[in-house]
């Protein structure tokens, strides 16, 4: 009897352990990361980016390397990270409602279910005037837009960029015409308002806090439901006051690992993710001084929280006549 109680129980020690995933031992890499960022350095995503891996190298005991890979609004960086070895050494960052963009543009054919998602923050856009220009609210600049079709002048850092995204909300809520300013970058494209360059850029707040903070830029509207109490300066009002019908999901930004790499690879950082993102100190520090929504998700959770901007993001470059591919084609239906 003992020995066949032993015998059963061994047995059920067999079976669990082979329940488990071979590869449930956490990732230890044996060399330095390659982090593609697709964006210019000094952006937004170049800026949490750098934060969020300086804390994971803590946890991984290996180095992280940043390389900036400008160009084509973010998809030859992104191509980059995708077409690499799947080996876990190469990974992307930058705003998830981009992944849907580059399929409409027709710029990369991937979608948001070919990547793990690793989200850190949201952000939203803000409209940073030029101090020397006149409109101080949302209404007068909007009021200006539809008096002087296509004059006004906006810097974004380009067709997938956050600023190019909320200025296709703005048109689409209002049917106003404005002359697009394009850069390598959200960094770039906000100096370029400073400079005088543009009148305005509508990039993201992170972007243009300091800015804003040295009233270099005059914030006249969040592009969002809800105003944004930014460190330092006080409150940005939102533009849904004057725009009632205007649609702004929140921005995501995150890791993008592709899949097909080892499965031990995602098992470790869904751990860091579940166990040590929630209180990392230097991420919340860099929400709250900066005006993001520190938010970190991961898995499902993750695909759930982007697909509102991805979706509604796809549409409006489609409609706008910038798309090369239907979104209902590659799995995004209308919103």
């Amino acid at each position: 009897m003992k020995k066949r109680v032993f015998l059963q129980a061994a047995a059920a020690v067999a079976v669990l352990a082979t329940a488990l995933p071979a590869s449930a031992e956490d990732w230890k890499p044996t060399r330095p990361i390659n982090l593609i960022v697709p964006w210019a350095a000094g952006g937004s995503t170049d800026q949490v980016t750098r934060i969020t891996a300086a804390e994971l190298e803590k946890v991984l005991g290996q180095t992280i390397v940043i390389v900036n890979q400008p160009g084509a609004s973010g998809a030859i960086g992104t191509r980059n990270a995708l077409t690499a070895d799947k080996d876990g050494y190469t990974w992307t960052a930058g705003a998830a409602q981009d992944l849907g963009a580059y399929q409409t543009l027709g710029s990369l054919d991937a979608s948001i279910k070919d990547w793990h998602l690793f989200l850190n923050v949201a952000n939203v856009s803000v409209l940073g005037v030029n101090p020397q220009r006149p409109w101080k609210t949302g209404k007068e600049l909007i009021d200006a837009m539809k008096a002087k079709p296509g004059e006004i002048s906006v810097a974004t850092a380009g067709v997938t960029s956050a600023g190019h995204a909320a200025m296709d909300r703005i048109v689409a809520a209002t049917g106003v015409k404005y002359k697009e300013v394009s850069y390598d970058g959200g960094n770039p494209a906000v100096l370029a308002a400073v400079a005088g360059e543009t009148d305005l850029t509508s990039q993201l707040a992170v972007e243009q806090a300091d800015m804003i903070r040295g009233k270099r830029l005059r914030p006249v509207g969040v592009v969002g439901n809800k105003p944004l109490e930014l460190e330092g300066y006080g409150t940005i009002p939102s533009l849904s006051d004057d725009i009632p019908n205007l649609q702004a999901p929140l921005n995501y930004f995150g890791i993008f690992i592709p899949k097909g790499v080892p499965d031990n690879v995602i098992q470790t950082l869904q751990k860091i993710w579940a166990e040590k993102m929630p209180s990392d100190a230097a991420l919340k520090k860099y929400a709250t001084s900066r005006g993001a929504v520190y938010d970190p998700l991961y898995g499902d959770a993750a695909q759930k929280a982007v697909f509102p901007a991805v979706q509604l993001n796809a549409w409006n470059i489609y409609n706008s006549g910038k798309g090369k591919v239907s979104p209902d084609t590659v799995g995004i239906p209308k919103p």
